[in-house]
């Protein structure tokens, strides 16, 4: 068996599994991006052994693992063949202790090449902050109030040829009270960080990356504070859509929701965004008039972005008008700015 290092989990070779044996509960809760789970105890088990451990003795523990995992020994390989018929694998547990070690000895036995994460998932975890606080590279920031099109803008300028990071998409939130419509489920935070951190170690640094101007929370996730101010010290494109063609375009972006998922998020900004403005939104909603609804819910969210971007200390910010969302012009036209300043 070979010990690896964190930095080497993102470069395993293709036909390689990660297998990560920690319990479901914890693998849910985050886990290296690729990574499978193959649990040696499943959540209650781990309970047990370890209430046996804080409880009783360490050695009455140790026993009880044994007699729960002997009698899984063959399932354990029959399903790790199944997974990698390379029999090529990685395996980690929290520390890269007993559990890894243990599924790592097994695997071996039945004729795999194994590799063992020193540390664990906990190592893993400290390298991903390490990376996000420290992360130095050539962002630029672009910018622009709700309804501008930038994921849009952010999807052209990747078929292009740019480096992107799409926080929004890692998030599965579109950032606003309504961002959650038509999306997966939240991940957990420290999985949004180790999504995040792939992201970040696959970007070449010499080459500039696009990034939209966010919030520190998308939803229920925060971007990592190291990589939040790196982000925000760097230079900002905004972009300048009309009110009108930016109303028109939520319109056509949530009109299709069903009104009983759009009330329900216009509810969740009763706090931020004031009762009258909500009572005036849903009084629109009702009466069918959808336009006059997303222009209420529109304007204050120009106020918040404005507020959120006075907050940042963008060491140069440029601006650019449009008079429609014509993502491939904008593209363009974006490539152009940051080429001519050399950002």
């Amino acid at each position: 068996m070979k010990k690896i290092e964190p930095l080497q989990l993102f470069q395993l070779e293709p036909d390689r599994v990660l297998l990560d044996v920690r319990t479901p509960a914890e693998y849910v809760q985050g886990h290296v991006p690729g990574a499978v789970n193959l649990p040696l105890f499943s959540d209650e088990e781990r309970a047990e052994v370890g209430t046996l451990y804080k409880q009783v003795n360490p050695e009455k523990a140790f026993l009880r693992g044994l007699d729960i995992a002997g009698a899984k020994m063959s399932t354990y390989v029959k399903e790790a063949i199944r997974l990698a018929r390379s029999r090529k694998v990685a395996v980690h547990c929290w520390r890269g202790g007993q559990r890894s070690g243990s599924i790592a000895t097994l695997l071996s036995f039945a004729k795999f090449d194994v590799q063992v994460l020193a540390g664990g998932y906990k190592a893993y975890r400290h390298y991903v902050l390490e990376q996000l606080s420290q992360c130095k590279h050539r962002f630029v920031v672009l910018g622009g109030k709700t309804g501008s099109g930038k994921t849009l803008v952010l999807n052209e300028l990747k078929k292009l040829g740019e480096q992107v990071i799409d926080l929004e998409g890692l998030a599965h939130h579109k950032g606003s009270a309504f961002g959650a419509l038509g999306e997966l489920p939240q991940p957990t935070v420290e999985q949004f960080e180790n999504d995040l951190c792939l992201e970040v170690i696959r970007l070449e640094p010499q080459r500039r990356t696009w990034v939209e101007n966010e919030s520190r929370n998308i939803g229920k996730v925060f971007v990592p504070g190291g990589f939040f101010e790196q982000v925000k010290s760097s230079p900002l494109i905004h972009l300048e859509i009309p009110f009108e063609v930016r109303n028109r375009y939520l319109m056509e972006e949530y009109g299709a929701y069903p009104k009983e998922e759009l009330v329900a998020s216009l509810f969740k900004t009763t706090k931020r965004m004031g009762g009258n403005n909500v009572k005036d939104a849903l009084e629109a909603f009702e009466a069918g008039d959808i336009e006059k609804a997303t222009a209420v819910a529109l304007h204050y969210y120009d106020k918040t972005y404005t507020h959120s971007t006075s907050q940042g200390k963008f060491s140069q910010i440029l601006n650019l008008e449009f008079g429609e969302i014509d993502v491939p012009r904008i593209a363009g036209q974006l490539i152009e700015q940051a080429n001519a300043n050399n950002f």
